[in-house]
């Protein structure tokens, strides 16, 4: 199926099979600006993007009420060129970054969510914490110094593999560590995001209690690189 011309049905598709306290994030990655103007029209608020210049020049051209979600492994010296407008951060996965972050955000005299990403993956090409990792981070004195920062969830990849009880296994591990973390609140702490599942595995996440899903190719078809 040819969905590039479909964008809005295919999103009307998804949007009626998942259930409404879950939030779609349209991966547009790779995707030209009228993609993005078609889904914006049907409705769709939320992108993800994994490379922060072309996010940059997308949110140039695009509505401004659009919120950008940075989903991609992120570098800390490409957090400056998007501080003064991303929405939520997805993969961070270690604490030199959420310093970073935390500087880039006080620069532009705003707060930024993030979320933290946890290796929940048998792959080692995959970046992010050991649930182990979390807990002592969250509670440092030196987390509890960034102020221009807001812990807002986890968020993980589960392995590349057609086994089924393998990726239940890794989204339940995400789970299991958010309800461990729940209870720490702090200024910069409010855990309410699970973050995991993508086009060819979230209805599996859903039912493992993910929040938001990044949907790329089952929206804007497949992708050209």
């Amino acid at each position: 199926m040819n969905s590039n011309m479909n964008i809005s049905e295919n999103l009307k598709t998804i949007k009626s099979q998942i259930p409404q306290d879950v939030t779609l994030v349209a991966v547009s990655k790779t995707k030209p600006i009228s993609a993005i103007q078609e889904a914006y029209n049907v409705g769709q608020r939320i992108f993800g993007e994994n490379k922060v210049q072309e996010m940059v020049e997308k949110q140039e051209k695009l509505p401004e009420d659009i919120k950008w979600h940075m989903i991609g492994h992120l570098q800390r010296n490409k957090v400056k060129y998007m501080a003064s407008f991303v929405d939520l951060i997805h993969g961070v996965d270690n604490f030199k970054l959420l310093k970073e972050i935390n500087k880039q955000a006080s620069n532009n005299k705003r707060v930024i969510n993030c979320l933290l990403q946890l290796k929940i993956a048998s792959e080692d090409s995959k970046f992010g914490m050991t649930p182990e990792e979390v807990g002592p981070i969250l509670q440092s004195p030196a987390f509890s110094e960034l102020q221009h920062i807001n812990i807002v969830g986890f968020m993980g990849m589960a392995t590349f593999t057609d086994d089924q009880e393998q990726i239940k296994s890794e989204f339940d591990t995400l789970k299991t560590t958010f309800e461990k973390m729940k209870t720490i609140k702090s200024t910069n702490c409010n855990l309410h995001i699970i973050s995991m599942g993508m086009s060819g595995d979230y209805p599996l996440a859903i039912r493992c209690g993910s929040t938001m899903i990044r949907v790329g190719s089952s929206i804007f078809g497949a992708r050209n690189y």
